[in-house]
């Protein structure tokens, strides 16, 4: 229950299928300590508190490490997490936010020290060290330029936020906090300032800056951070207790947490001992697991797996079923860097070969919704409805492929642009392998361009080295769902040009688009927002640098021997630390 990463959501507790009563047990009956056992789909590959490649890492994250504020699923709401309270907001001239903090005297690291504004000082500044695997959360707290401790209070200071967008005040207290006595205990950086370490310092100090930099970036790395976090000290609940890669990460309770003495909040709540994550890729044997009793929890459940478990009369007996809707959208997205997928009206071409309505209906069994971008349709006022969904039209893509300069032949599409060398239109489409949603999208895509004579190779990768390749520009198109944000609406780790390589797998590059998602970030009214948000969606579909498809619903199975079940919208859909086992019923 640590940091929620900004491009997760806010998320509406849910309800167990087909009830109409709270998620969690009526009742509060007795606890027995026993693990609860979790199954994840694949290995979370890296527990870097920086460099978080799945939903699992992210995950893994909430339960060892801590930031400022946190989003309480029952309230809705961003709340204090090692914050006393929300930042006090004030302005200076006008063009800079002032965030005044103060953190719990509580707070303690896992070695017993304070949590002082100098350890916040120093996540900052480590955020922009270069050698660091830190250019997303670079991307998310950029419009952070400075902090400011107090003299007189070790755990009180004052960031400074250029412009005036209302997100700051949540987004400031979005990044997972690290102990400065880890890496930095002679305290080498504090004599530089957090503008110095996003490229303003002065000629005079680079060098000497840039020597510092490579130390604190050698000591991050030696003691390798993705596989053993707890080199670096946490502030959570849990501690990681056990890896094994690709088979289960089990992370143990703390038993003197600080947290433990910060009230009643849902954020505090940490009632199992022992959180074993058993990774079972096939569905099939994960569903196994379940009803033998191998498996306590099952997120993320296939619509037809859980369809047809919740009509079992022998299943109805043992497990219990929720549901909720999310912000979660599949998405099919281009390599732009490609020469034949670098002209947006090539892509818009072949956006109209998937049949995003049957695959909704086949994927969700009706459940979810279209949509004609990353924004969800809940949203209201955000969602631009003045948009048409996207048609399926093998037609329409073949007129628009010769719009495009395409011309079919008898070896398929092909055409030649000015003295570049000749294009010819075959595509590979990468996935996950064991994501059966994928691979729908995938085969019918491939089944349609066949149909057109646009040869389609299917490439379902191993979760393990999907990312790096995808990464690298190792594909022509993916398919892969993305966690979408209905109040923190920061694209530009996903769409803009400083992110290829990292989350921006499209690779796409538009001053336009990249100028337009810094207004929005940082627009300083609501209602100034929610109209650049629909201007961006008109642009990110004209450019087509991916197919939104359709947002998925959350679909979750528990055994009945748990309680203190809280489903809900916000990724990953669940909450770990409030389940509970319970004795078995007679």
């Amino acid at each position: 229950m640590a940091y929620t990463p900004r491009l997760l959501l806010l998320a509406s507790l849910a309800v167990p299928a087909g009830v109409t009563s709270s998620c969690s047990s009526p009742s509060k009956p007795q606890a027995v300590d026993a693990p609860v056992r979790i199954r994840w789909a694949k290995d979370p590959e890296s527990l870097d508190p920086f460099a978080q490649p799945n939903q699992n890492a992210v995950e893994a994250q909430g339960l060892m490490t801590g930031s400022l504020l946190a989003v309480n699923p029952e309230t809705r709401k961003f709340e204090p997490f090692l914050a006393e309270a929300l930042p006090l907001v004030s302005y200076s001239g006008d063009s800079l936010t002032l965030l005044s903090y103060r953190l719990k005297p509580a707070a303690t690291w896992d070695s017993g020290q304070p949590i002082t504004a100098a350890d916040v000082a120093f996540t900052l500044k480590l955020i922009f060290c270069k050698g660091v695997p830190n250019e997303g959360f670079q991307l998310q707290e950029a419009f952070i330029r400075d902090i400011q401790s107090d003299p007189h209070d070790a755990r009180r200071f004052t960031l400074v936020c250029k412009g005036k967008a209302p997100d700051y005040a949540q987004a400031s207290g979005d990044f997972p906090v690290v102990p400065e006595a880890s890496l930095d205990p002679e305290g080498r950086l504090r004599k530089y300032s957090l503008a110095e370490f996003q490229g303003w310092a002065r000629a005079s100090r680079r060098t000497e800056l840039a020597q510092v930099q490579q130390l604190i970036a050698a000591r991050y790395t030696a003691p390798r951070p993705a596989p053993h976090p707890q080199q670096l000290g946490g502030c959570g609940p849990y501690s990681l207790t056990e890896w094994n890669r690709d088979r289960q990460v089990v992370f143990t309770r703390k038993k003197n947490w600080w947290g433990d003495k910060a009230g009643g909040s849902i954020l505090f709540q940490a009632k199992p001992s022992r959180l074993e994550y058993i990774i079972i890729p096939d569905e099939s044997s994960a569903s196994l697991a379940l009803r033998g009793g191998q498996l306590d929890v099952f997120p993320n459940v296939p619509a037809r797996v859980f369809e047809r478990l919740k009509n079992s009369a022998a299943a109805q007996q043992k497990l219990s079923f929720y549901t909720s809707p999310t912000y979660e959208v599949m998405t099919a997205g281009f390599n732009t860097s490609r020469p034949a997928l670098h002209d947006a009206a090539t892509r818009q071409a072949l956006s109209r070969l998937f049949d995003a309505e049957q695959l909704r209906q086949a994927s969700q069994l009706g459940k979810g919704f279209r949509t004609v971008g990353l924004i969800s349709p809940q949203e209201k006022g955000k969602y631009n409805d003045s948009l048409h969904l996207i048609p399926y039209s093998p037609s329409a893509a073949a007129e628009l492929l010769t719009k495009a300069g395409w011309r079919r032949g008898p070896a398929g599409w092909h055409r030649q642009l000015g003295k570049s060398p000749s294009q010819q239109l075959s595509l590979q489409v990468r996935y996950r392998g064991s994501d059966t949603n994928y691979e729908l999208v995938a085969l019918q895509f491939a089944s349609a361009a066949k149909g057109l004579g646009i040869p389609v190779t299917l490439m379902p990768t191993e979760s393990g080295v999907l990312r790096g390749l995808l990464q690298t520009g190792d594909f022509d198109m993916y398919v892969q769902s993305i966690k979408g944000n209905p109040f923190l609406f920061n694209f530009l780790p996903i769409l803009g040009t400083q992110g290829i390589g990292e989350a921006n797998l499209t690779r796409f590059a538009s001053p336009a688009a990249d100028q337009l998602m810094q207004q929005v970030a940082a627009a300083e009214s609501p209602a100034g927002r929610d109209i650049l948000l629909r201007r961006f969606q008109a642009l990110m579909q004209q450019q087509m640098p991916l197919v939104p498809l359709y947002f998925v619903a959350n679909r979750v199975i528990t055994g009945k021997n748990v309680a203190g079940v809280n489903v809900m919208s916000l990724k990953p859909g669940y909450l770990a630390s409030t389940i509970y086992h319970v004795p078995p019923a007679r």
